[in-house]
């Protein structure tokens, strides 16, 4: 029998501000099997996301900000393709990241065997070499690959934050109760046009102190 469940209000942020040296931008999952017509496992509004995250990312390479791609990979005898059905094959077409938000040639991919981008592979290890403590996590499946790998980031002390425009799920109940845990127990929920990519605000005006009494000083010698 259907019932109604209501999904308690969640703060949404405004703004949230992101040093691009001490952040990274983690893209997951955006493969076609999951996002293109006639992957396997589409996910409904996934290829909507492409436009935002793609967004983020011109900005992240612009900042020179950390860009980490993450590709769910599968291959004969994987026990998830009992549960989901074959997706992901590695080197396939459906493995493969969609054309809009392809890796560049410098930027690292991580393949992973499970939904946590953490479990099993070097991500942590690779974060703590670049001094990374913040994560934007562009993703799909919501309530799934999403939710734990912000789980597993939150458990780390890393700062969680999720564009609830860069994400996708199968339903709006997923998603928004996803979306409910990541605001009230692991980071910050926003949207990818309030994410302002640049150092602190105080040093923003400590430099531009700096910059004032330096053109004061040339122009009184």
């Amino acid at each position: 029998m259907a019932r109604i469940v209501e999904v308690p209000e969640y703060e949404v942020q405004d703004g949230v501000r992101v040093d691009p040296s001490r952040t990274a931008l983690i893209i997951g999952d955006m493969q076609n099997d999951f996002v293109t017509e006639s992957g396997t496992l589409v996910v409904p509004g996934a290829e909507e996301t492409i436009p935002a995250i793609r967004n983020l990312l011109e900005q992240a390479r612009e900042s020179g900000m950390r860009v980490i791609f993450i590709q769910d990979t599968h291959n004969d005898g994987d026990p998830e393709w009992e549960i989901w059905g074959e997706h992901c094959r590695e080197g396939c077409w459906g493995w493969q990241v969609v054309d809009g938000l392809a890796p560049s040639e410098d930027e690292a991919t991580i393949r992973k065997p499970r939904y946590d981008a953490f479990y099993g592979t070097g991500l942590e290890h690779m974060l703590r070499l670049w001094d990374v403590d913040t994560l934007i996590i562009c993703s799909t499946v919501a309530n799934i690959c999403v939710h734990y790998t912000a789980s597993s980031a939150a458990m780390r002390w890393f700062n969680v934050i999720v564009p609830r425009d860069c994400i996708s799920s199968f339903n709006d109940f997923d998603m928004e109760a996803s979306l409910s845990q990541t605001a009230t127990l692991l980071g910050e929920v926003t949207s990818s046009e309030n994410i302002h990519i640049g150092v602190p605000e105080t040093e923003e005006i400590y430099m531009s102190k700096l910059e004032e009494a330096a053109t004061r000083e040339r122009g009184g010698s």
